[in-house]
């Protein structure tokens, strides 16, 4: 009896046990694609670096961020590359140059450490001189010429740091391993159906170093430490943007300005640095800041420069030696250069300096040594006719420097030397590297500039080979 009185046991239905499994899986699958969705957007191929700090983050590109229109048409396309070309060599950023710590210059995507506006308004780092190739990637990812599709794009990006691999490798002895990411990125690129399209030749990469650098077997000289990135029968079929070119074999090669440490956001920042610069008061003729330099033709001219500064007394001269901490810092840097009308550019290590742009950058006059110094190296940024800007005294036939500056100098006529002044302020925008997250400059910048000219190179190139 009591048996009959217990409840039978509730047996689910099949369709309600079928129902809740499809639902469990239903949301598996669902949390499980949505992780993927997030682990895609923090993978490196993904991967930019905010300005303001040095964490991952998407580019903005909203209309509301991105200048309204691509001045000429010309699109292009940035790969995204591996990070082992980019973004991952910044990873071990202390052994990025084998005589400083660079951790401090590739910050804020290679603007370095900020600046206190003391000198005006805008963005002010202490900007490398050897990072332009981060500055370039950094614009071109907010750039309104950019174009996700590569069939839309007129030319193709490759942000290859290799400036910062090169200089990571310079006392590598075995050639192989010092070769080895320039190979690699060689092989990675033929492997794309827009490269086989015309051969790499709408191809373009940003150097951050001399060409010199790259070039260890046509150079033949001593082995300082050069790869052979641009021997490399695909990499010679690319254009290829350096601070400085080699000006004989070099014939892919076309100079990039250096990076100075203005980097504005606006075009009200730009004009109001340009009437700054115009009105400055330039007490001292000429200036000269530097050091002197080993080998025989760069050391005399240096030590003559030197020597003829320091004896006068219409010289402002800031001798760099000994690791003078007035040679690294923008605003004393600036200030000389914006107290003098003339501002001396004798080659460095190489041909080029850096202190040229600066010199721009400050309205003063800049006084070459060599043709090769600016002439041969930036026709794409500076007037054909160089005496419109610059001065040119030649120490280049191999002897010692006999010429007295400040006579030639002095015989430069008050009103031609303020036509040359406006002349070279005029040219500030173009040789400036824009704050990456600038929109709706107003002006072009030199990364503007660049793409412009380079969209109708490739356009002239691969018209006279159809």
């Amino acid at each position: 009896m009591a048996a009959s009185l217990e409840k039978p046991k509730y047996t689910r239905p099949r369709t309600a046990a079928r129902w809740k499994h499809g639902l469990l899986l239903a949301l598996f699958l669902a949390l499980w694609f949505l992780l993927l969705i997030f682990r895609l957007q923090d993978s490196p191929a993904h991967q930019t670096k905010d300005v303001k700090t040095n964490a991952p983050a998407k580019p903005d590109r909203s209309p509301a961020t991105l200048a309204a229109t691509c001045d000429g048409g010309d699109m292009v396309y940035i790969y995204e590359l591996p990070p082992k070309f980019n973004f991952g060599l910044l990873n071990d950023c202390r052994r990025l140059n084998i005589y400083m710590d660079m951790c401090p210059h590739v910050a804020n995507r290679g603007l370095g450490q900020p600046v206190a506006p003391v000198l005006g308004p805008g963005r002010w780092h202490a900007t490398h001189q050897f990072i332009g190739e981060m500055i370039f990637h950094a614009r071109m990812e907010r750039h309104p010429c950019r174009t996700n599709d590569p069939a839309r794009a007129h030319i193709f990006y490759v942000p290859f740091y290799g400036g910062l691999y090169a200089s990571s490798k310079f006392r590598e002895q075995d050639l192989r391993s010092r070769d080895e990411l320039a190979v690699e990125l060689a092989e990675y690129l033929q492997g794309f159906p827009w490269w086989q399209r015309h051969g790499g030749r709408d191809h373009f990469l940003a150097l951050g170093r001399t060409a010199w650098d790259f070039m260890r077997k046509s150079n033949q000289g001593p082995d300082f430490g050069a790869n052979v990135l641009l021997d490399l029968p695909a990499i010679k079929n690319m254009s290829v943007l350096t601070v400085e070119r080699q000006p004989w074999s070099g014939l892919n090669q076309y100079g990039m300005p250096y990076p100075s440490y203005f980097h504005p956001t606006t075009l009200d920042q730009m004009l109001t640095w340009q009437d700054k610069v115009r009105q400055s008061e330039r007490p001292y003729l000429f200036s000269f800041i530097g050091g002197p330099r080993k080998g025989l033709e760069k050391a005399a001219v240096r030590d003559e420069l030197i020597k003829q500064c320091a004896e006068s007394s219409q010289c402002r001269l800031m001798k760099c030696v000994g690791g003078d901490s007035k040679c690294h810092s923008p605003v004393e840097i600036l200030k000389a250069m914006m107290s003098s009308r003339f501002c001396l550019q004798a080659p460095g290590d190489s041909f080029t300096r850096r202190s040229t742009f600066d010199s721009v950058l400050a309205g003063c006059i800049p006084v070459f040594f060599s043709r090769h110094t600016a002439y041969t190296q930036y026709m794409w940024f500076l007037p054909e006719d160089h005496s419109e800007y610059s001065v040119y005294v030649d120490a280049e036939s191999g002897g010692a420097l006999t010429t007295k500056i400040e006579d030639v100098l002095s015989k430069i006529s008050a009103e031609r030397v303020e036509k040359m002044r406006s002349k070279v302020v005029e040219l500030i925008p173009r040789l400036t590297y824009a704050h990456p997250n600038a929109t709706n400059l107003g002006f072009k910048d030199a990364v503007d500039v660049a793409l412009e000219t380079l969209a109708r190179h490739v356009k002239s190139e691969l018209s006279s080979l159809s």
